[in-house]
């Protein structure tokens, strides 16, 4: 298969990269690749997909969000983590669907916190939430076989910097990581959320 990982340097989408190259034919791309990618731009994605083409599988590994106490977050902050979760990865299922072959796979990626809470984590909490639910029921609408899932784990393993923002949570190892994704994109399961607790 050939499988596009928007985020491929990232933490999470390396591990799928990792996961998914040694029996497939991986494209990573990013806002600093070439061709460049930002996921917050349509025409950006759309001028990705106008150079590198047709994809068996497409996998987003995108996505900000604001940290800080659920009181002092603003409208702006608010806006922000719906823009950099759920519109970004939205945007490439929307502009890249065409571009996914018959029977292929769109996979996103959404967080833990959609469901454990640590402290400032409500805005990217609120974001995943979205993702995920937007995946359970626009699942069963998309066209010529084409499925979707999301993957989401918790703090990985190799992400050291993070761990002090998830106090008391055991991290997941990149190998189950990138397992999580040769599922999405192997398996036939459609509308799930892959969570790695």
């Amino acid at each position: 298969m050939r499988i596009l990982i928007v985020g491929a340097s990232g933490h999470v989408g390396s591990a799928a990269a990792a996961a998914l190259e040694p029996r497939h034919d991986v494209v990573g791309i990013s806002r600093g690749s070439d061709p460049a990618i930002d996921l917050r731009d349509a025409s950006s994605i759309a001028a990705a997909f106008d150079r590198l083409g047709r994809f068996d599988a497409l996998i987003s590994a995108y996505g900000s969000a604001p940290f800080k106490p659920a009181t002092e977050l603003t409208p702006e902050d608010l806006t922000a983590a719906f823009a950099g979760k759920v519109l970004s990865q939205l945007n490439l299922l929307r502009i890249g669907l065409d571009h996914v072959n018959d029977g292929g796979s769109v996979t996103l990626t959404t967080g833990i916190l959609a469901r454990e809470a640590i402290p400032e984590g409500s805005a990217a909490a609120m974001a995943n939430g979205a993702v995920e639910s937007f995946v359970r029921s626009a699942a069963g609408e998309l066209p010529r076989g084409i499925r979707l899932n999301a993957v989401s784990p918790t703090v990985l393993a190799s992400a050291t910097g993070y761990h002090e923002a998830f106090p008391g949570f055991v991290p997941v190892s990149d190998e189950r990581v990138g397992l999580a994704f040769v599922r999405a994109v192997e398996g036939i399961g459609t509308g799930g959320v892959l969570a790695l607790d």
